[in-house]
């Protein structure tokens, strides 16, 4: 499961020249381990494809568009679970915490919340820790899964497979007031959103490194027996 969740990891970045050179080796990861069942891995295959094939500007422009203009698809957990309320921070320094206490350093760019973040943590964790982790935010995976889908994007793709992995069925009380209190798609509406939510100068870092950092570098480095520890300390460098 670890090399699993380190390219879904990398495939959830922003598209970079190295995450489509490495596009083909992230499928044969992805194949290899055999975390995921044949069902979750076809439905990796198109945004395997677009990745492979498509120009690097046309790629970024549809992450941008699906991630930074709704906040339907943040790529923040706690955007979803706790929106703009005072639990957001809190939730934010225990996470962060959490990944301190095991030796998961994070560069100061980056939030813990960030899905991919998220995902370089629970590879660090034996299955049964790192299915359990999963399953916390099983609800907005599902629900992150369901809104690509609406939208025929393959990203959804890495959402199911996350489900697949976690093993369990979403809380559906969790799940439904998630959708409750979704925020509109409307073009109008997202713009006023955006003005009226706190400004976040963290938030488009990943942007600036392609995704998290090295996390294809990381792939291949475990494939050559690199230490765990080795890489906790190369995360975000």
């Amino acid at each position: 499961m670890r090399m699993t969740l380190k390219a879904l990891a990398a495939l959830l970045g922003y598209p970079s020249e190295e995450l489509k050179h490495h596009a083909q080796e992230i499928s044969d990861v992805l194949r290899e381990e055999g975390a995921l069942r044949k069902p979750a891995l076809a439905k990796l295959q198109p945004l395997l494809g677009n990745l492979a094939s498509d120009d690097l500007l046309d790629l970024q422009i549809t992450y941008s568009d699906l991630f930074d203009r709704s906040r339907r698809l943040s790529l923040h957990l706690f955007e979803h679970i706790h929106g703009d309320g005072r639990e957001r921070g809190q939730a934010m320094i225990d996470l962060g915490e959490q990944y301190a206490q095991s030796g998961f350093l994070l560069d100061t760019r980056e939030l813990p919340d960030f899905v991919p973040v998220f995902l370089e943590y629970a590879s660090s964790l034996s299955p049964r820790e790192a299915r359990a982790f999963l399953a916390q935010p099983a609800h907005v995976f599902a629900a992150m899964a369901e809104r690509l889908d609406e939208r025929d994007a393959p990203y959804a793709g890495i959402f199911h497979a996350l489900l697949a992995l976690a093993g369990v069925k979403p809380d559906a009380e969790a799940l439904s007031e998630l959708k409750e209190r979704q925020p509109s798609d409307d073009p109008a509406k997202i713009d006023e959103e955006w003005a009226e939510a706190p400004v976040t100068f963290l938030a488009s870092a990943a942007h600036d490194m392609g995704g998290p950092t090295g996390v294809v570098a990381k792939i291949r480095a475990s494939n050559r027996a690199v230490s765990k520890d080795a890489g906790h300390r190369e995360t975000g460098a």
